[in-house]
C-alpha cells in the first residue's frame, strides 16, 4: 500500500468520490509534496456544477490548486529545498495525499506559519490584485465582495492609507471587513440604495478605485456607477458563467481605466505568494481568519456545496488531507 495514495475525484457534476492511484515520484527538477490541505476555489464552481465543455470524471486530485504541505521527496538536480520543509506551491492536483510539483513552483513557508493553513495560490492572487489596483494613500476605494480576496485587499488598502468602503451581501463579511480596517460598510442588497449610500459617503464624487471581487454581472454594473471620473475599475472577480455587458457609454464618458487584475504567469504568482507571506508576517491579515471551514478528502462534495451556498460566516473552505500509510 506504500506505493498508492488516495485522491479525490469529481465523478460528474455535483458528485465526488475518493480513488486509489499510484503515488507520484519526482522527475528531474521536481519534488513530491505530502499534502496537508488545499483551498477550495470559486473559480472551479462551473466544473463542479457542470458545463457542456467539461469532461468527466476529472483527473484525480484536480482541480486542487491551492495546496500546501511538506516536501516528501526530492528529484534529481533539486537544490535549496529539504525533505520535511513546509511549503506552498503551484499545481493543479492537490486534492490528494501527495502531489508532484516543479521545484521552481515551490515557496517555503516560515516557521511562524507552522500548523496554519496557507492556500498560497489564493493569497498570491489577492496580493497581485492589490498591486495591480495601484491604490494610494488618501484615495477612496470601494471593494465589492468581501470574501477571501476582498478581505485581503481591504486589509492592504487600509494599511496603505486609503479610505475603504466594503460592500457585501453578507453581514459576516462586512464584519470581517470592519475588523480589517474598512471605514464604511454597505450591504449589497439594492442597486439604487447602494449607489445613493456611496454617493453620500463620497460627497457625490465617487470612488478613486472600485475593486469588483464577485465575478457577477450586477456588481460589475455597480462598479461603473460608483467609480469617479478618471478613476479605475479593477476586475478581480472571475467571470466565467457567460458573456458580460458593460455600459460603455458611461465608462467612456467618465474616462475611466479598466484593469483586468488576473495574472497568468507563474513567476508573477510566485512573487505574489512571497509578498503574501511577508504581509502575514507583518500582521496585515491572518489566514486563520479567512479559512473558516474544513472538510476531509472524502467530503469534497460538501466543500463545494458550502462554497456554492456560502452560509453566514463562510469565507474559504479547505480540504484537509491525511497522509497515507
Amino acid at each position: 500500500m506504500g506505493d498508492v495514495m488516495q485522491a479525490a475525484v469529481i465523478l460528474s457534476p455535483g458528485q465526488a468520490g475518493v480513488v486509489r492511484v499510484p503515488r507520484p515520484t519526482p522527475g528531474k527538477g521536481e519534488v513530491v509534496v505530502r499534502i496537508e490541505g488545499c483551498g477550495v476555489c470559486a473559480s472551479n464552481l462551473p466544473l463542479w456544477q457542470g458545463r457542456p465543455w467539461f469532461s468527466y470524471p476529472v483527473l484525480p486530485g484536480a482541480p486542487g490548486h491551492e495546496g500546501w504541505g511538506r516536501v516528501q521527496q526530492l528529484g534529481a538536480g533539486v537544490s535549496g529545498l529539504r525533505v520535511g520543509e513546509r511549503v506552498t506551491f503551484l499545481s493543479y492536483n492537490a486534492y490528494a495525499q501527495y502531489d508532484r510539483v516543479r521545484a521552481d513552483a515551490v515557496v517555503q513557508l516560515p516557521h511562524c506559519l507552522d500548523a496554519i493553513p496557507f492556500p498560497g495560490e489564493a493569497v498570491g492572487c489577492a496580493m497581485n490584485v492589490f498591486r495591480r489596483s495601484d491604490i494610494e494613500v488618501g484615495q477612496t476605494v470601494a471593494i465589492i465582495g468581501a470574501g477571501f480576496l476582498g478581505a485581503i485587499v481591504t486589509a492592504l488598502a487600509c494599511a496603505r492609507g486609503a479610505r475603504v468602503i466594503a460592500i457585501s451581501r453578507r453581514g459576516s463579511s462586512l464584519e470581517l471587513a470592519r475588523k480589517y480596517g474598512a471605514h464604511e460598510t454597505v450591504l449589497l442588497d439594492d442597486h439604487q440604495r447602494v449607489m445613493e449610500r456611496v454617493r453620500e459617503l463620497t460627497a457625490e464624487k465617487g470612488c478613486d478605485r472600485v475593486v469588483e471581487a464577485t465575478g457577477c454581472q450586477w456588481p460589475l454594473d455597480l462598479a461603473g456607477e460608483l467609480v469617479r471620473e478618471r478613476g479605475k475599475i479593477v476586475i478581480a472577480g472571475f467571470h466565467q458563467d457567460g458573456a458580460r455587458q458593460v455600459n460603455i457609454q458611461l465608462w467612456n464618458w467618465k474616462g475611466i481605466d479598466v484593469i483586468n487584475a488576473h495574472e497568468r504567469e507563474a513567476k508573477v504568482y510566485l512573487e505574489g505568494i512571497r509578498a503574501g507571506i511577508a504581509a502575514v508576517e507583518h500582521g496585515l491579515f491572518s489566514v486563520s481568519d479567512l479559512v473558516t471551514h474544513s472538510f476531509g478528502l472524502e467530503d469534497l462534495a460538501l466543500a463545494y456545496r458550502a462554497l456554492d451556498q456560502r452560509p453566514e460566516g463562510f469565507v474559504k473552505g479547505m480540504v484537509r488531507v491525511e497522509p497515507s500509510g
